[in-house]
């Protein structure tokens, strides 16, 4: 499942003056696709390594992370529980919690306060069970860093900027971890996709132990995290009817926005060769398709 990925770099059309290019991480498999490929191949790896055979993860309930580990989980024939942010009734009948619990993981919904913590969850639910293996919320882990930075060993060296999406800032972390490896004089941009996003170059400094090749781009989160707005939608569909690429709300028609908003200002040099990481996360759409509509 980890071994073969179809993963191509695709040169956008509107662009006149630079090379803007894809990375169709979202491309590598529909439910463990993009980042949630790279994050989850080591973190299976190391399930193994310590033979647990039973994931416990967190996520809200339109995660894609959480689709991604359940369809991991279920092609590697292990168990898989989650502990859903949000009251049952609320979130139980979304598409994302049904492409769960079709490929077996076990829900556990969890109030938003008992849910900041946990590691404790895990403790009370799983301290018994010798099996259990506790993944973080979105993947988190050195494990998915060192997935991410192999990214860049896929892209040509010649790149001058290299942009993605963040929520917590893990992916980031590789592919600047993997610019440095190779030692590349590519410049990391990171849309943090949440207000507030300041806080990410601290997030990714704790796994590269420097970052002065990354810029933040703070202003282009359009109300915050799973906030959208009538322009960001519009967006998506005058650039998926050009480009013939799905992109999300949540994370990369953000990113995508940011960069026509910085090609525009003449942001980049006409000889900038520039990349965009798509990181999958279609099955996000699902949980705004009723904003579509409204436009």
């Amino acid at each position: 499942m980890f071994t073969d990925i179809y993963s191509p770099l695709q040169q956008l059309k509107h662009f006149s003056e630079n090379q803007i290019f894809v990375k169709r991480d979202d491309l590598i498999d529909p439910y463990i696709s993009g980042n949630k490929w790279r994050k989850l191949k080591y973190i299976l790896a190391a399930a193994s390594e310590q033979q647990k055979n039973h994931l416990v993860t967190f996520g809200g309930a339109y995660s894609n992370h959480l689709v991604a580990t359940a369809a991991a989980c279920s092609r590697k024939g292990l168990k898989c529980t989650a502990f859903v942010r949000g009251e049952k009734i609320a979130c139980v009948n979304n598409e994302m919690l049904l492409l769960c619990k079709l490929y077996g993981m076990k829900l556990i919904f969890t109030d938003r306060l008992s849910y900041k913590h946990k590691a404790s969850l895990f403790e009370k639910y799983f301290s018994e069970d010798s099996n259990a293996f506790f993944v973080d919320e979105g993947g988190a882990s050195a494990e998915a860093v060192k997935g991410c930075a192999e990214i860049i060993a896929e892209l040509p060296n010649d790149i001058d900027h290299l942009f993605c999406a963040a929520g917590t800032g893990t992916t980031a972390a590789g592919l600047l971890s993997g610019i440095y490896q190779h030692g590349l004089k590519t410049t990391l941009h990171v849309i943090p996709v949440l207000k507030g996003g300041d806080f990410i170059a601290d997030e990714i400094l704790k796994y590269t132990g420097r970052n002065d090749q990354l810029v933040l781009h703070t202003n282009f989160h359009f109300g915050g995290y799973a906030k959208t707005t009538p322009v960001l939608i519009d967006f998506i569909k005058k650039f998926t009817a050009a480009e013939g690429m799905l992109i999300d709300p949540v994370y990369t028609a953000k990113m995508f926005y940011a960069i026509d908003s910085l090609y525009t200002d003449r942001y980049f040099k006409p000889t900038d060769k520039i990349v965009a990481l798509h990181t999958g996360g279609l099955l996000g759409l699902l949980g705004m398709k009723d904003r579509f509509n409204e436009i």
